[in-house]
């Protein structure tokens, strides 16, 4: 299914707007700029035109201009009046740019100037014109108009002021003239959207932000492929069209980017399968105020979460990743949902384990990734179904490898003492000394009644005694604290989910978010 509509291609340097029509499929987004064809009667370039008018008694030259050098465009038409000269000549379409009249080059003449030469060019003006694909939206020319003798108004908000030539000039001739009309053998154009830019979708991303920046842009946004190619500042006439477009995109996107996983899959093991990838934009810690996010393209594979620049597109990129973790010592966290009724919702998805981050930044659909040693990554989508998909895919390859692994064992030490902690997915956690490998206690999960750290080395485990109901602490010291507390958080929450998934489903922040809409 394809989908069309007409949208403005906005130029940052000269802040300028055009108009373009977009056409969207499944697996490519092509941009069209209007342009005049020579459709038959000749092969030469429809580039440039040049076309004789005869000014008639009633109606002039039938035209109205636009633009000019003091507005920094060139002298456009800006209307075409029915069955009158410029019309008949079957050459001449709103939007064409006045290159030439008589012979005299007014590319950089004023709209003063050019009037005045049309006014007084005689009963025959020979002008040359070419198509202006590129006319600033601030010209309001109307849209689309299929061939020379759309009569639209060109709309009263226009800056520039239109000059009409459809009255008599200076004419010497009172007798009417016989119309200019195109004979057999000369040339016919029309008016046609011609593709300029075809942007494939596979891996493509999309930002509605500044490069790098907190600025959202108002109706906007950018379609990127995987080689860098953009589309470019895609600007919308009304809020609900830029979303309906930013949806059917993303989809588009979506879609393309789960043939490649299935693909991928084909090549991997069942223990090493793509569960999820995509780009996010990563906030830059400590970065200057210019570039605060960068692109980065997520995966989760296997055992292992990796972090890239760009996406792996071969077999031999997967170990080029930038970062790579396992998957059980690591925590997704849920930031921030911007909501209907403007407020922040704060979710604090995982209780027990709370880390504080600076907030200071103003985009919705945030998580982070907490990974070892007390680090951390913060990560921003573009919509809330991608944070949902996100938040859901986590849980499920970190459920994945935790029932794959069984159980992760970690050195440790106290007293002087070196020591093996274990997490078993069926057994719990078991201490143990390193070197006789004499087991020193042994609890189930459910026995896990709370748990304090240090935020260094050391963590104190209070676990109940079945026998007694009292209170047990155990205390170990390790090298990477936060993993392990990580691990723990990990192995408990695959334990509740394969008892019952029906609660971890309810913890969902970003799906409640996602239905509530």
């Amino acid at each position: 299914q394809t989908k069309t509509g007409i949208a403005l291609l906005y130029d940052e340097v000269s802040e300028n707007a055009y108009d373009i029509r977009l056409k969207l499929t499944k697996e490519v987004l092509t941009i069209q700029k209007q342009d005049v064809v020579c459709v038959s009667g000749s092969d030469h370039s429809a580039n440039h035109r040049t076309v004789t008018l005869r000014r008639q008694p009633v109606g002039g030259l039938g035209l109205s201009i636009k633009g000019g050098a003091e507005h920094k465009v060139p002298v456009v038409i800006s209307k075409i009046f029915k069955d009158q000269a410029a019309e008949q000549t079957g050459m001449l379409f709103i939007g064409d740019a006045i290159i030439q009249v008589n012979g005299i080059n007014v590319e950089s003449a004023t709209h003063e100037e050019v009037v005045h030469l049309l006014r007084n060019a005689g009963d025959e003006v020979t002008i040359t014109v070419q198509y202006l694909r590129e006319a600033p939206s601030f010209l309001k020319l109307p849209l689309g108009s299929p061939g020379p003798s759309s009569d639209h108004s060109s709309g009263t908000s226009s800056p520039l002021f239109d000059s009409g030539l459809h009255l008599n000039g200076n004419s010497t001739n009172t007798a009417p003239s016989s119309p200019s009309s195109p004979t057999a053998n000369e040339p016919k154009y029309e008016k046609r959207w011609l593709d300029t830019l075809s942007v494939p979708l596979s891996m493509a991303r999309l930002s509605r932000y500044k490069t790098g920046t907190d600025k959202l842009r108002s109706n906007a946004f950018e379609v990127l492929a995987l080689d860098g190619v953009s589309t470019g500042i895609l600007q919308f006439y009304t809020a609900q069209e830029s979303a309906d477009w930013l949806r059917a995109m993303s989809t588009n996107i979506s879609d393309l980017t789960l043939q490649n996983m299935k693909m991928a899959n084909k090549c991997c093991s069942p223990s090493d399968q793509v569960i999820h990838m995509g780009w996010v934009n990563e906030r830059l810690e400590g970065a200057d105020s210019s570039q605060l996010y960068k692109f980065k393209f997520l995966a989760l594979k296997g055992s292992s979460f990796y972090i890239f620049s760009t996406p792996p597109v071969s077999t031999l990129d997967w170990v080029r990743a930038e970062k790579i973790y396992n998957l059980c010592e690591v925590l997704f966290k849920i930031h921030k949902l911007w909501l209907v009724d403007d407020c922040w919702l704060q979710a604090n998805l995982y209780l027990g384990i709370h880390q504080d981050f600076d907030l200071e930044d103003q985009r919705p659909y945030c998580f982070s990734v907490m990974v070892g040693h007390g680090q951390s990554h913060y990560f921003n989508v573009e919509l809330g179904s991608e944070l949902a998909v996100w938040e859901k895919s986590f849980q499920r390859a970190i459920f994945l490898e935790v029932q794959r692994t069984g159980s992760k064992t970690y050195m440790c030490s106290w007293q002087g003492d070196t020591l093996c902690f274990t997490v078993d997915f069926a057994l719990g956690f078991t201490c143990f000394d390193s070197k006789t490998k004499n087991v020193l206690w042994r609890f189930k999960f459910s026995q896990l009644k709370g748990s304090s750290d240090d935020g260094k080395t050391r963590v104190k485990l209070l676990f109940q005694n079945l026998d007694t109901k009292q209170i047990e602490t155990k205390e170990l010291e390790f090298q990477d604290l936060t993993a392990v507390l990580h691990c723990i958080h990990s192995f408990i929450a695959a334990k509740v989910a394969s008892v019952d998934p029906v609660f971890i489903d309810s913890q969902s922040i970003a799906r409640k978010y996602m239905y509530s809409n």
